[in-house]
């Protein structure tokens, strides 16, 4: 449920170290660097949406750092997508800098050091989610990380008009209902990566990432398609095979692994989904997969669990 954890009552003396557990427990471990330990003010409160955490994070100038020996003692990698609502934060990673102030939001990597901060003092939206969660939505979303993305039209204002609705709506919302929440946020999200035209012009493979985005685009919206080839691909984006498939080369995973991989993903998002059940065969069918057992078979390979599972669990946890 919704928590919030502030300085305003704790001794100015105990204040830092109070701040850098705050905010372990919230995000992951960080040193902090404080322009006045004992004058500090901070406060976080948190919104828990399912496989993602919401938080309003208000605070005096700080800086923050990941560490290698933080990288080294995680698990799994998570990111945050940080939304200035006052002041600009700075942010290092990778060897990129950006500069980001309200308007725009930056994705920050749990699995690499980084620097953030804001020399004023500041209230920021933060979104954290699992990497792996963003990766069934968007190929390789660390290509997005270290650059200032835009939040002022389209899907991501949407993003994040939805975000502030979060505090006022989230204590009528059913462990279900939030559960839902979460999953609309991180495909506004994804949406919103997959629209910013500055992120095809971000690297000196700008053509290819372009054209990469396109085939994505065509492959999602067409993953019903038994027929998606190569061939079909290729002649719908005005590429040639053999192209198509060098820009695949690059990713590490190759077309007809990666469509199947989203097929697969866009099959356990409609099984934990709420409402009414959707049979498995419609499932099956609905995400290009020639019948029910063949369905079940590639699922379990992939998640470990068979979709009867996945329903299974899905149902206990409503109850």
């Amino acid at each position: 449920m919704t928590s919030t954890i502030t300085t305003a009552d704790i001794d100015p003396a105990r204040r830092s170290e109070h701040w850098h557990q705050a905010i372990a427990r919230t995000y992951f471990p960080l040193d902090l660097d404080f322009r006045d330990p004992q004058r500090f003010e901070g406060e976080v409160t948190t919104w828990p949406l399912g496989d993602v955490l919401v938080s309003r994070l208000e605070s005096e100038p700080l800086l923050y750092r990941r560490m290698p020996r933080h990288v080294r003692n995680d698990g799994a990698e998570e990111l945050l997508v940080t939304i200035p609502v006052h002041s600009d934060v700075f942010f290092s990673q990778a060897g990129r800098d950006v500069q980001c102030g309200p308007g725009g939001y930056i994705l920050e990597r749990s699995h690499e050091p980084y620097e953030f901060g804001h020399a004023q003092s500041a209230r920021l939206w933060v979104m954290k989610i699992r990497t792996e969660a963003l990766a069934r939505h968007v190929r390789a979303p660390d290509r997005f990380c270290s650059l200032q993305l835009d939040a002022r039209a389209g899907t991501a204002a949407l993003l994040v008009d939805t975000i502030g609705l979060v505090p006022q709506r989230h204590a009528n919302l059913d462990a279900d209902g939030r559960d839902t929440v979460g999953r609309h946020l991180l495909e506004l999200l994804a949406l919103a990566l997959r629209a910013d035209e500055r992120v095809l012009t971000s690297s000196n493979s700008a053509v290819r990432l372009g054209h990469l985005s396109r085939v994505e685009r065509l492959v999602r919206r067409n993953l019903h398609r038994r027929d998606l080839t190569p061939e079909a691909i290729a002649s719908a984006c005005g590429l040639s095979v053999r192209y198509l498939h060098e820009l695949f080369r690059d990713t590490g995973c190759t077309l007809g692994q990666w469509i199947r991989e989203q097929r697969l993903d866009a099959a356990r998002a409609c099984l934990e989904a709420g409402g009414e059940p959707v049979p498995l065969a419609d499932i099956a069918f609905r995400f290009g997969f020639p019948d029910q057992s063949s369905f079940s078979r590639s699922f379990k390979r992939r998640f470990g669990d068979s979709p009867r599972d996945i329903r299974r669990s899905r149902r206990q946890h409503r109850v």
